[in-house]
């Protein structure tokens, strides 16, 4: 005789190869359909969902945590996503303002490199009148003050010329702490804290030093009334898991350096514009907005990152990331500087350069120095002269030039002269020289 259930008894059911999703599935299908509690079992084994709940109410408990953490999951998965995103965005736009304000900068530079050539050589022409000499130094100040704020963008556009070194970070930091102290003032703790036995890295000295600079000024103006400013080194390694959530960075070694401060902080959307060049929450006079853009520039063109991290009243810290340099040059200040003298020329010197004032002012130096110059704006033109020219001892040539290079001149001119010595200038990175032949 069968056995009769009651209300509060499950029914049993046995299903052939069900696995536990499948089976608690059926057990919520049968409950919304008859309003029964049911417990559905593996054919062979009474495993009770094997750890499963023996009820539909305890099931259905089961399967909606299961449902809210997979939701959970899949908004981190989501948020991760823009995050990712808004990286790549801001990376993108930073480039291109970077593209725009380098050129922009690359022009106005070779500008303002007129106006301090010819006023440095009116300045030696006036020294005996006193007006006309004044005069002349307040245009160089002006000139030189502009030079500046160009240097700041050519760096955000990673068109400063960088003369990378081995640099120990550490001797860096402590060789600059004196002057830093004195930098924020006497209400801010500055506290330095060096990894050990750090690896060297490669860049600029000195643009490695402007930008701690730069940072340190930035934390200090973030805390008016005083705070804890906190200068760190380490060497850590970048793995792939750290990369895929940073646009643009590279597995391996890096020295870092954090500049942290407990000042007012950013909130996300100035943390979003913060490296971009002219912005700034600064009063108006108070700050010129490249700073920060410099810093930015500086380490990317050294091959680094650099993230920031900021909470609203909690402070700031800003990570830089510079890689490791494996090689085995002497460290920054260990190499004797080479050291020569002013002499008077007399070779026959043939100019090429497509920038007229520049070229001028190349042809006016080299003329007071006593050599003779053939000036020439372009490649073909160059050639041309050469051609009728009988003694030409040395080429001066701009590298990076509208039609031929200065590298291709080199070598046409070296076919029919080949005892000319070639000497190149630019105002380019080394980057851009690479490209172009170098």
């Amino acid at each position: 005789m069968p056995m009769k259930t009651t209300s509060q008894e499950p029914i049993r059911l046995q299903i052939i190869d069900a696995d536990d999703e499948t089976r608690a599935l059926i057990t919520l299908l049968l409950r919304a359909h008859t309003g029964r509690d049911y417990v559905v079992e593996r054919a062979g084994r009474d495993d009770r969902f094997a750890g499963m709940p023996a009820t539909a109410s305890e099931a259905e408990r089961r399967v909606s945590e299961a449902l809210r953490e997979s939701e959970a999951q899949l908004a981190a998965v989501l948020a991760d996503r823009e995050r990712l995103e808004r990286q790549f965005y801001q990376a993108q736009k930073m480039e291109t303002v970077g593209q725009l304000a380098g050129g922009i900068a690359h022009d106005f530079n070779n500008m303002l490199t007129a106006i301090v050539g010819f006023g440095t050589l009116v300045a030696e022409q006036v020294s005996e009148n006193e007006a006309a000499s004044r005069n002349t130094e307040e245009i160089l100040a002006a000139a030189n003050r502009a030079s500046a704020l160009t240097r700041q963008l050519l760096a955000f556009g990673r068109r400063q010329v960088l003369h990378p070194t081995r640099v120990n970070l550490n001797d860096t930091v402590q060789a600059l702490a004196g002057m830093l102290r004195q930098l924020i003032g006497e209400n801010i703790d500055l506290r330095i804290v060096c990894s050990p036995h750090l690896p060297p890295i490669r860049a600029d000295l000195s643009q490695l030093e402007s930008a701690l600079a730069n940072l340190v000024i930035n934390a200090r103006d973030a805390m008016p009334r005083g705070g804890r400013l906190t200068i760190e080194t380490a060497d850590v390694t970048l793995d792939d898991d750290y990369c895929a959530t940073h646009v643009g960075v590279r597995p391996g070694r890096y020295a870092r350096l954090s500049v942290s401060d407990n000042g007012i902080g950013m909130s996300q959307d100035i943390q979003t514009r913060i490296f971009e060049p002219f912005f700034t929450t600064k009063e108006p006079g108070k700050g010129s907005g490249l700073g920060l853009s410099t810093v930015y520039g500086i380490v990317k063109q050294s091959g680094g990152n650099i993230w920031v991290y900021s909470e609203e009243a909690l402070g700031s810290t800003f990570k830089v990331y510079l890689p490791v340099d494996p090689g085995e040059q002497p460290l920054a200040g260990q190499i004797e500087p080479a050291r020569g003298h002013w002499s008077k020329g007399t070779e026959t010197v043939l100019l090429v350069e497509d920038a007229p004032m520049i070229r001028r002012l190349a042809r006016e130096i080299m003329l007071r120095a006593g050599y003779t110059v053939i000036e020439a704006g372009d490649a073909e033109q160059a050639l041309l002269l050469a051609k009728k020219q009988g003694r030409i001892d040395l080429l001066l040539t701009d590298l990076i030039m509208p039609g031929p290079s200065g590298v291709e001149l080199s070598e046409q001119l070296r076919a029919s002269r080949p005892g000319v010595r070639v000497l190149y200038m630019s105002g380019y990175t080394d980057n851009a020289i690479v490209r172009n032949g170098m």
